[in-house]
């Protein structure tokens, strides 16, 4: 098998890259030192997180001057998400920490008056209307494809200044801000987004490089797709063990996991594994796996949903999400403290992109609001978040309604709802849960958000107990709440029952994407149902592509 090497400088989850690489037929040989450097035919270096962490640890390492010979060698090189970011000067991310200069300017953070900051979802990566109306692609990029992007920092696109210097550019525009996707001269290739979590049409990118094919005719019939982010449909998987010890996918009213009638056994709606993949086929933009037994177990020792995150991981090419268990945790065996970082780490390296941290997440808030909004810089969301960017740590909240008649009963954040309560409430809050729904703290859904996004959380899963079973649709006042309260991008989930739910959300409230479970475990509808109706509606969706 033909070989690339890929450097190794700790650098998040790179697993689903060698994964990537491996499905088109090459062989990835590791660089672990920096002598190794120009023994490569093929280099490419990924990095996923943040700028100064990972620029440091590449100093440190020793690896600055011999990347830097190398791609000086003409020998051909890519640089994926931080390894495009560490071409530049540096970023203002930590101004400090320079990059390797190879390209003029510096990253700059996005602005968020008008938009969720981390940059999160499916984008375009366009070269320049000369190039695509010549009918040519450069490095398999086409107009009417869509790539995965996950980041707060970019370069921002300065039309014609790089392009002096030889530069190829592609760009996607967020919000009124356009930057760079993607930039190539000579043997350098380098994309903002993640090839690996893109789909056929990231594939496409990654085996362009790999066989050296700069430029390729675009296929007939290709036409743009519309600029900015499409709607993120995300399929969640809640996975636990059956009373038979097996994993399995399943699926509750209110967090309730058996069946009413019968044995009342677990409910089995599938295998982890299988159903990703049917998710993935089926055009989903991200899968969740929600492992909601880990807290009776130790994560540290969770070797079956490891394995479940390392199959799924070589066959799906999306960004993968796992939650349960993300904390600091004894070892039974040692009595040693193993720290939340750790506990992350070890899912990243087995294919997760995204970590999700529930019930932990509500003690730190309580810690956070009692110390006068202090931060520790030792929490899990504080931990993880500075070693792998914000962008790799969801929060996870339960909330539940509680009923007022006036917003004086209460010291929380209300709403008025249209829909009142038992007794006529017109008022209500909603107070957050732990374990599942089990315990109900004293803290609202909008304090709870309020201390992650300060802690450094990149994304919040936003769902409601209320909703959950019931195919009723989502909580859009809960969600309309949320996100006027934070910055951050937030999924709406509980309630989903058809593909009109899913228009109505994102027609209501301006949520940044929307999740799936039941509907779609049941076999009612599919994800691809749920985007044709969408993209009938209108509604820019992503679609799914085959052919690599």
């Amino acid at each position: 098998m033909p070989t690339v090497h890929l450097l190794d400088y700790a650098a998040g989850n790179i697993r689903s890259l060698v994964n990537a690489i491996e499905k088109l037929g090459w062989d990835v040989e590791w660089i672990t030192s920096p002598d190794q450097v120009a023994k490569a035919e093929k280099l490419i270096l990924p990095g996923v997180g943040h700028f100064g962490h990972c620029l440091t640890q590449f100093a440190n390492a020793g690896y600055v001057e011999p990347v830097k010979a190398y791609i000086e060698s003409g020998k051909p090189f890519m640089g994926i998400c931080v390894g495009l970011q560490a071409l530049f000067e540096g970023s203002t991310e930590n101004a400090s920490v320079p990059g390797l200069g190879v390209i003029k300017g510096q990253l700059r953070r996005f602005k968020d008056e008008d938009k969720s900051v981390p940059h999160i979802g499916w984008n375009s990566a366009n070269t320049s209307s000369t190039t695509e109306s010549d009918g040519v692609s450069i490095y398999g990029l086409r107009p009417d494809s869509k790539y995965y992007y996950v980041h707060s920092y970019a370069a921002p696109y300065n039309p014609g200044e790089l392009e002096k210097e030889g530069w190829t550019v592609a760009t996607a525009r967020y919000g009124s801000e356009e930057f760079i996707g993607a930039i190539a001269r000579d043997n350098i290739m380098a994309t903002q987004f993640h090839p690996e979590k893109s789909g056929a049409a990231g594939l496409r990118v990654i085996k362009a490089f790999l066989e050296g094919r700069k430029t390729a005719p675009l296929p007939a019939g290709t036409t743009k797709a519309a600029d900015g982010l499409t709607r993120r449909i995300i399929a969640c998987l809640d996975v636990r063990s059956n009373d038979q010890g097996d994993l399995v996918v399943t699926k509750g009213d209110q967090y309730d996991v058996r069946d009413k009638a019968g044995d009342k056994n677990v409910r089995n709606l599938g295998k982890p594994v299988q159903k990703a993949q049917q998710y993935y086929e089926q055009g989903a933009d991200e899968v969740t796996f929600l492992n909601i037994t880990s807290f009776r177990d130790t994560p540290l020792k969770d070797l079956p949903m490891l394995e479940v995150l390392r199959q799924t991981a070589a066959t799906t090419f999306v960004p993968l999400t796992i939650g349960g268990g993300i904390r600091d945790t004894v070892d039974p065996e040692t009595g040693t403290t193993r720290p939340a970082l750790e506990v992350a780490s070890l899912y990243f390296k087995s294919g997760a992109d995204k970590v999700s941290i529930g019930s932990d997440a509500v003690t730190a808030a309580e810690e956070y609001f009692a110390s006068g909004r202090k931060l520790t810089g030792k929490t899990a969301i504080e931990t993880i978040s500075e070693a792998y960017g914000a962008q790799a740590v969801v929060v996870s909240i339960d909330p539940k309604r509680v009923y007022v008649k006036d917003p004086s009963e209460t010291t929380h954040h209300t709403v008025k709802t249209s829909t009142p309560g038992p007794n006529g409430e017109e008022y209500c809050w909603y107070a957050c849960t732990l374990q599942g729904g089990r315990k109900t703290a004293d803290l609202d859904a909008v304090q709870l958000v309020t201390a992650v996004e300060a802690m450094g959380c990149g994304e919040i899963l936003l769902n409601c107990i209320d909703k959950d079973g019931t195919n009723s649709g989502f909580d859009l006042e809960l969600i309309r709440s949320i996100k006027s309260a934070v910055r951050i991008p937030v999924i709406a989930s509980s309630g989903a029952g058809n593909a009109d739910h899913f228009a109505e959300v994102f027609d209501q409230t301006p949520v940044d994407a929307a999740l799936g479970a039941g509907m779609f475990h049941r076999g009612e509808w599919t994800v691809r149902q749920v985007k044709e109706v969408l993209g009938d509606k209108g509604l820019s969706v992503r679609k799914f592509e085959e052919d690599i």
